[in-house]
């Protein structure tokens, strides 16, 4: 099936024939969105990017776009160059159809994250970097889950808000976001209204990252390794990790810059997050000096002491074990010195 087909198949099933022909209205006079009763958009009040975007047709643009590297596939740094649309699969092993994980309103991000509804979590199966050491490695790596649709995806995403999520949690959505484009464009029609989160592993290329401008509102990347040469071992042979991350990340704060918030909310920005893993590893101390650096002391940033030597990890040493106390100690302290002023 070529992908224009395929778009044109996921609308069909909805009841759809082009979303630039709705006609109804918000309460506020915007034209060409769904208005579902009970909806609102969210506890900030603020009204995502995308909407405007899908109102002047430059989503549907980004849509065609990002559905066209399908093809030739090199929606990730991995650039596996193979035809998904015809079936062939790379590294994530996902070819045009996808698994979904599971759904669902969780509080277990950070504060700013889940407010007081809840982030609408979306776990998508496959990865596209396959780290030795997932902790969720039966989604990544074997991608267990249930065959979605964008169709279906869209009604997720609905279902979600109306079950009193503040935002749509995408996590590990690289491979997919032609899927997940498509099913915004669907659910905008239904009356999508709350913000996205780009909740990914870092390893993104420049032209996806900016193909996602003014789609994804609050971006939520990891930055694992600061060494390309050491990422290697740990990441399934991922070409260049460190500077591929770096770059994607710095562009991610260009489009949505620090994490704003409004009634305890965060509503648009960056969130970086880093694990911090035995005997510096994954370089905490060059990590944030980096964040200071490039994306100023005020960026907020989760540094994270819950490794624990998951999957492969038992046969890759120092990841054989666990964290000692003053592993994570030491990494508190050089955040401190290095000036960042919302770690947590």
């Amino acid at each position: 099936m070529t992908r224009r087909k395929f778009i044109k198949a996921c609308f069909a099933a909805a009841g759809l024939t082009a979303l630039g022909g709705c006609s109804r209205t918000w309460a506020n006079g915007t034209p060409g969105q769904g208005n579902v009763p009970g909806i609102s958009r969210g506890s900030s009040g603020q009204r995502p990017s995308y909407l405007a975007l899908e109102a002047s047709g430059e989503l549907e643009r980004r849509e065609r776009a990002l559905w066209a590297k399908m093809e030739n596939c090199d929606l990730c740094p991995r650039r596996c160059y193979v035809n998904r649309m015809a079936g062939e699969k790379g590294a994530c092993s996902v070819a045009d159809t996808f698994r979904v994980a599971s759904t669902r309103v969780g509080f277990g991000e950070e504060r700013l994250i889940v407010g007081r509804g809840g982030t609408g979590e979306i776990f998508f199966s496959n990865c596209n970097l396959l780290c030795i050491f997932c902790q969720n490695w039966t989604n990544a790596h074997r991608g267990d889950g249930r065959p979605t649709t964008p169709t279906e995806l869209a009604s997720m995403m609905r279902l979600l808000q109306f079950g009193g999520a503040i935002n749509i949690n995408l996590i590990t959505p690289t491979h997919l976001t032609p899927h997940i484009v498509t099913a915004l464009r669907l659910a905008i029609a239904q009356g999508l209204s709350i913000p996205l989160i780009y909740n990914t592993s870092g390893y993104e290329t420049l032209e996806v990252m900016q193909l996602l401008d003014g789609i994804i509102d609050i971006y939520q990347p990891d930055f694992k390794f600061q060494d390309s040469n050491i990422a290697i071992r740990f990441l399934n042979g991922a070409p260049n990790y460190t500077e591929y991350t770096a770059t994607a990340i710095k562009e991610m704060h260009r489009q949505v810059g620090l994490l704003r918030e409004a009634n305890g909310t965060a509503y648009r920005g960056l969130l970086v997050r880093h694990l911090v893993l035995p005997e510096n590893l994954a370089g905490t101390d060059t990590f944030v000096r980096w964040v200071v650096s490039e994306l100023g002391v005020d960026t907020h940033v989760n540094i994270m002491a819950q490794f624990w030597p998951a999957f492969q990890s038992r046969y890759f040493p120092p990841l054989d074990r666990r964290l000692i106390p003053g592993e994570f100690e030491q990494a508190m302290r050089w955040a401190r010195e290095a000036g960042l002023h919302n770690f947590h």
